[in-house]
């Protein structure tokens, strides 16, 4: 691995690096390009990291205003806007999804936030931007909600590749893995193929340590602080493990499909006192992805350290999560609070977009 970057290491352990950001800016000035050949496999995306792009800089502003003048709303200004950016971003990746053999090189784009306990509007909207991108490398991000569920299972089965997301406890991770399997076994029982079908399972990390932080220093309890949410996203990486080895899975792998990688989102670190590479360092190994924001990318790439680490420490993974229980500290009810915290904040990002937009529009308007 000599004279590779961490990067390109990560990726011989079987770990794609996607990058957790998407703006015109990157598109057009070429830093995207520099990205993928330093090895970045992928974009996602959520309506925070566009309310940033589009609501906080110039770069869009013509456009708005020419739809503002074309009589557009503005959740029609909003749906064009990232469904532009996402296509053009999945043509930028179109020699990595060739190359990977449909592996990799994907873009993922959010439903809208007021549709997450909505099943049958989440397939509904899944399908809408699924055709309006109309690129195979472009997965549909669909939040891990009771209702979300059905919906990942739905549009599954209907040949729509889906970045199931907002994903905090193993439970929910154990429910969107059975989601997609239960989705890929309805499309092969009405006779479809199941190959060409990619799914991953955004399991978000660094906030998983700040809430259990928090009330760990009100235990006075130091020795298990910056160490739950990778224990948690290891625990979770066990149930792939067990669930991508069954005999009912092997069936439909027989068939062509494809595993449905667990992806760690929010990998950034919160904590100042945590190494910046944290949440990446801790979870590298095969059939992973780490979506990781810019800052955290350029200290992976200058200070990370690769090794399979995805299964380590595994007795005191059980250990440390016994001793969390045994102090008092639900971990259920803080990733139950945690996905609550994060559809609320999706939902005050998109509408604050959303005023953003109509403020615009009216600015330039004159």
């Amino acid at each position: 691995m000599t004279g590779e970057n961490t990067i390109k290491q990560a990726l011989r352990l079987g770990q794609s690096i996607w990058c957790d950001f998407l703006s015109r800016d990157l598109l057009r000035s070429g830093k995207l390009d520099v990205m993928i050949r330093s090895g970045v496999r992928g974009v996602t995306t959520n309506p925070s990291i566009f309310e940033t792009a589009i609501g906080k800089t110039s770069d869009y502003d013509d456009d708005i205003l020419k739809m503002v003048r074309e009589g557009k709303k503005r959740e029609e200004i909003y749906t064009a806007l990232t469904v532009s950016d996402v296509r053009e971003a999945a043509d930028v990746f179109s020699s990595v999804y060739r190359e990977s053999g449909g592996g990799d090189g994907f873009v993922s784009l959010e439903v809208s936030p007021v549709l997450a306990d909505d099943e049958e509007g989440t397939v509904t909207e899944a399908e809408q931007l699924a055709a309006l991108v109309s690129m195979k490398n472009v997965m549909i991000k669909i939040p891990a909600t009771k209702a979300g569920m059905g919906a990942v299972r739905k549009c599954i089965s209907m040949g729509i590749n889906v970045n199931a997301t907002l994903i905090f406890s193993r439970q929910q991770y154990r429910d969107v893995a059975e989601a997609y399997i239960s989705g890929l076994e309805d499309r092969a029982g009405q006779g479809l193929p199941v190959c060409g079908i990619a799914s991953v399972a955004s399991l978000f990390v660094s906030r998983v340590d700040t809430e259990v932080d928090k009330m760990l220093a009100e235990k006075n309890n130091a020795d298990l602080q910056g160490k739950i949410a990778v224990d948690n996203a290891r625990g979770a990486y066990m149930d792939f493990q067990a669930l991508f080895s069954s005999v009912r899975w092997q069936t439909l792998e027989s068939k062509g499909a494809r595993v449905q990688r667990p992806l760690w989102a929010s990998t950034g670190t919160k904590n100042p006192a945590y190494s910046p590479t944290l949440y990446v360092d801790s979870l590298i190994g095969p059939h992973t992805v780490n979506t990781i924001p810019p800052a955290t990318l350029e200290a992976f790439l200058s200070a990370g350290t690769v090794s399979h680490s995805v299964c380590n420490e595994r007795a005191e993974m059980e250990r440390r999560l016994n001793e969390l229980e045994q102090a008092g500290i639900s971990l259920d009810s803080i990733t139950a609070k945690l996905l609550a915290d994060g559809l609320v904040a999706f939902e005050k990002a998109y509408f604050s977009l959303l005023d953003s937009i109509e403020a615009k529009g009216k600015t330039l308007q004159g």
